[in-house]
């Protein structure tokens, strides 16, 4: 479903951001991109949307991203924002959701029928004539969700899907990520999250790939997570001192 091949990238020149990556993802896989501050998770997550330029090859499904490419592409892919109130934009949940499907072409009954498919399969349907402005922070972390879905990408990226929500929201979001039946890719620094959701982690530091495997494996390797200037995820950390 998606492929890099020796991709770059820099800002300036002889300042790379990105050398040399290079990894597959399957259709359906649900995969865990880490790393800390300034690793190039973000940047990698851009240059996959054609956002910025890219040396190498990406590909998307059948499609390799390129300027001819990007409308394609961008079909395939729904990004979920860090911060929701950037993708939330209209009155209420259910025109939100509506927005994307329209302008794909689809009718407002279409359209209608895949926001209430979409909420019945997330258990979210209360939410569907809730002002945006009225709920809160986990309910609209979900709601940016469910707004994705009903575009029906091939693809889903999150970046820090987790952040600033309390515990029982956290989990609220935890659980309508494992729902979605897409492929994803989740850029977290919530390594708990990432055990929660994530069968495969790739690591990255200072723009290059150090692992790629599966989550228990990487997440468990307290050595290579601190040299990397990473931490074992909190559940793992009581489970060893248990021990």
């Amino acid at each position: 479903m998606i492929e890099f091949k020796n991709v770059s990238f820099s800002y300036e020149k002889d300042v790379p951001v990105l050398t040399d990556i290079n990894f597959s993802i399957a259709e359906g896989e649900s995969v865990g991109l880490i790393g800390c501050n300034g690793a190039g998770k973000s940047t990698l997550m851009k240059v996959l949307l054609g956002l910025l330029p890219h040396e190498g090859e990406i590909k998307v499904g059948d499609l390799t991203v390129s300027k001819e490419t990007l409308p394609a592409v961008r079909r395939k892919i729904g990004f979920v924002f860090q911060d929701s109130d950037n993708q939330m934009f209209m009155p209420t949940v259910a025109e939100d959701m509506m927005f994307g499907p329209l302008n794909y072409g689809h009718t407002k009954e279409e359209a209608s029928a895949r926001v209430d498919e979409v909420l019945g399969e997330l258990g979210l349907t209360y939410l569907k004539d809730r002002y945006n402005h009225k709920i809160s922070g986990g309910e609209k972390r979900m709601a940016a969700i469910a707004t994705i879905l009903a575009m029906r990408p091939k693809v889903i990226l999150m970046d820090e899907p987790s952040i600033a929500l309390d515990p029982e929201n956290r989990r609220r979001v935890i659980n309508a990520i494992n729902k979605l039946d897409v492929t994803k890719v989740i850029a977290s620094h919530d390594l708990d999250m990432i055990l929660d959701t994530c069968e495969r982690v790739i690591l990255m530091h200072d723009g290059v790939v150090v692992a790629d495997g599966p989550t228990n494996e990487i997440l468990n390797d307290k050595e290579l997570l601190e040299a990397n200037h990473m931490e074992l995820p909190f559940k793992l950390q009581g489970l060893r001192d248990f021990v």
